[in-house]
């Protein structure tokens, strides 16, 4: 139920992200999720790929700083309510939720979390019977 997301540290310059997403274009690696969280002087990239070390191998070859980051993730009603549920599972056991970004699949909405304790999150949402989704499920939408 783990997935490995990649973490990129990107200067905030024109260009970079897309220097980022060539590299992994010229080899066919597929983006499953993207988000970024930028400041004035630079960004982290997340993002869930098809072949996470191939990606990470490219990406440093290339001189980007990139590391495999470990979340979990939810499939759920695209209902904020939903959203707050599964917050709400995590929070009443003192699980920290460090962030958290979401995708529609249509009348579904995928939740990534990072997690103070993704192990301890995953099995509080499954004993809430959530959804959890593995990483091969995440390839295929």
């Amino acid at each position: 139920m783990i997935i490995h997301q990649l973490s990129v540290f990107l200067e905030n310059k024109s260009g970079r992200l897309t220097e980022v997403l060539d590299v992994l274009g010229r080899e066919n690696i597929r983006i499953t999720a993207l988000s970024v969280a930028d400041t004035t002087e630079f960004g982290i990239l997340r993002i869930i790929v098809s072949d996470p070390e191939k990606a990470k191998t490219l990406l440093k070859e290339q001189m980007f700083t990139v590391n495999i980051t470990e979340v979990i993730s939810v499939m759920a009603p695209d209902e904020a309510k939903y959203y707050a549920k599964v917050l709400k599972i995590l929070s009443d056991i003192d699980i920290s939720v460090e962030y958290t970004y979401a995708f529609s699949t249509g009348k579904k909405s995928v939740i990534v979390l990072r997690c103070s304790n993704n192990e301890k999150a995953i099995e509080a949402l499954k004993a809430h019977e959530m959804e959890l989704l593995k990483a091969s499920d995440l390839y295929r939408i």
